[in-house]
């Protein structure tokens, strides 16, 4: 078994958090002489005293399991601070991790990276733009970056795959688990073509304290964050802040006053967040620091095309009469003037078509529509 190193040593010691972590560096001139130093020395430092005994023992259940995840596979790494490859953005970090578990494409880290992050119960539109905005970024030669989580992070990762680009997953846990677990075909997708990250060593469980820890991995690691939807206690308004504390671009997509996952974008374009309605909004403020290729979008005229080739004028009324908030069978009776029963069987067969969603409390949303 390979000898490990201080770095790792440190990274696999539940209880030595990012702001012991800093003071330990403050106080020491590297990471052998924290290692080696006294235990008194350490728990005077703020170390818990099951870290500083952990943090010697070379039979520690952390670090054995540490070591036999990084030998199982040879797409597994360890990076820490003073590794060449290590991700420089990181490196400006005041309380930048011990090290870094990955696995799968190292070398991505290192490209420019955007994070796109938001509510784990979006609205089908929220939904939507993840998927789009991320692989519209990703065609643009951008790397996404997201946190694995249900809803907005799901659909960013898989827009960013659909867009050609690799997209890296910051996580919560360990990398021998996968959390949620319904994404775990999604996980191998992503270490195939991109890379899972964490700061935390195989064993680690999804802890609620671990992922406000994280997201500032996500936002360290990026020249900026997107905000698709998000209320106003959202774990996104965290990354966003901490984006915003690490001088990192902010953008936020707004939406109806009616959704209350579109607050947390509101009030972070109040604080000065970049209201974008576009990719190429988020891309006109990074093309001054990073040269990216220039994908352009559809037309709105192709779009109308498509729509009349698929649906007939009576349909193509009721949908723009749909709106883009979200309504009931009620509100689309007063707004056409048919029956509710008319409304109900147009809405069925708009559903099965992919043009509307049906959601919570009988209402419906329209939605993009791919082939």
């Amino acid at each position: 078994m390979k000898q490990p190193t201080s770095w790792l040593r440190l990274a696999a010691t539940p209880g030595i958090g990012p702001a012991a972590l800093r003071r330990l560096r403050e106080s020491f001139p590297s990471a052998d002489a924290i290692v080696s130093a006294s235990p008194n020395r350490l728990k005077g430092l703020g170390v818990a005293e099951k870290a500083t005994a952990a943090l010697g023992d070379d039979d520690s259940p952390y670090l054995a399991s540490a070591l036999s995840w990084l030998e199982g596979d040879p797409d597994r790494r360890f990076l820490s601070p003073d590794d060449p490859e290590f991700p420089p953005k990181l490196l400006e970090l005041a309380d930048l991790p011990a090290g870094l578990f990955i696995q799968g494409r190292v070398d991505i880290l290192a490209d420019p990276l955007i994070a796109v992050v938001g509510s784990r119960n979006p609205s089908p539109g929220g939904r939507d733009n993840a998927f789009e905005f991320a692989s519209y970024l990703s065609r643009c030669g951008l790397g996404i970056v997201s946190g694995l989580a249900l809803g907005v992070d799901g659909r960013a990762h898989q827009g960013a795959m659909a867009g050609g680009s690799p997209t890296v997953a910051v996580c919560g846990t360990g990398l021998d688990q996968v959390y949620p677990p319904q994404h775990r075909e999604l996980a191998l997708a992503i270490a195939g073509v991109g890379c899972l990250v964490s700061e935390f060593p195989p064993l680690t469980p999804p802890r609620r304290e671990n992922f406000p820890q994280r997201n500032r991995l996500i936002s360290g690691l990026c020249l900026g964050v997107l905000v698709v939807e998000a209320g106003l206690r959202s774990g996104s308004l965290i990354t966003a802040r901490l984006a915003a504390e690490q001088g990192r671009e902010v953008f936020a997509i707004p939406g109806s006053i009616h959704n209350p996952m579109a607050k947390g974008c509101h009030q972070l374009i109040k604080q000065g967040a970049k209201l974008v309605e576009s990719g190429d909004d988020i891309l006109s403020e990074l093309k001054s620091v990073i040269d990216l290729r220039s994908v352009p979008e559809r037309s709105g005229a192709s779009l109308v095309d498509d729509l009349q080739s698929e649906l007939s004028p009576e349909y193509l009324e009721f949908l723009g009469n749909c709106g883009h908030d979200p309504f009931s069978v009620d509100e689309m009776v007063t707004r056409t003037k048919l029956t509710s029963a008319e409304v109900s069987s147009m809405l069925l067969i708009l559903e099965l078509q992919g043009y509307v969603e049906s959601g919570p409390g009988g209402r419906y949303t329209r939605v993009s529509k791919r082939s």
